[in-house]
């Protein structure tokens, strides 16, 4: 029979895995109504990613291996450098949140917005899929603010990582996710 901790660690396990699944559902909605819309006559064809969203991405894989550190450090009860490593993660995570914005600029000066007479689907559809995107990362920081704190009251140790394997799991889908949209986005015409 399994212990109530166990239990526990399962249903914690299956709530997460429950959470990626139906985010995983909205966005492939979302890139199956993208296929759609391509054939629309007034789809920007030649339409180019920006570059910002190209560095983000770069900063965004960074974080999934800094937070990895984290989740080794905390492995070896060093949780002093686990916890730097966790707050370098956030502090990349706002440096790509600063990147999506900047990407949002490049739009902007390409003479495209999301709504009005200066948009189009194509930007439209863009701007949905970064802003969702960035919302469930904002979810995310808030899971390596209380990562954080939880180091600081010394709750993790070897013994005790379901936290940091939870809050790594979800970081590193949240980066799958973005590679696998800025991917679609910019190899899908």
């Amino acid at each position: 029979m399994m212990t109530s901790v166990k239990k526990n660690i399962k249903a914690k396990k299956m709530m997460l895995l429950i959470g990626m699944v139906s985010m995983t559902m909205t966005f492939a909605g979302l890139t199956s109504a993208y296929v759609v819309s391509s054939s629309r006559s007034d789809w920007l064809i030649y339409f180019e990613i920006p570059i910002a969203f190209t560095i983000s991405t770069f900063i965004l894989i960074l974080s999934s291996i800094t937070l990895g550190l984290a989740k080794h450090f905390n492995s070896i009860d060093s949780s002093k450098k686990s916890l730097i490593f966790v707050l370098l993660t956030m502090l990349l995570a706002f440096t790509f949140i600063f990147y999506q914005f900047k990407g949002f600029d490049q739009i902007i000066d390409s003479g495209y917005y999301f709504t009005g007479a200066q948009s189009s689907i194509t930007t439209s559809f863009l701007y949905v899929l970064v802003l969702l995107h960035m919302l469930h990362l904002i979810a995310g920081i808030v899971v390596l603010f209380i990562i954080s704190c939880n180091l600081l009251k010394g709750k993790y140790s070897s013994e005790n990582t379901l936290g940091i394997e939870l809050g790594v799991v979800f970081w590193h889908f949240l980066d799958f996710l973005w590679c696998y949209l800025y991917l679609f986005m910019v190899l899908y015409k």
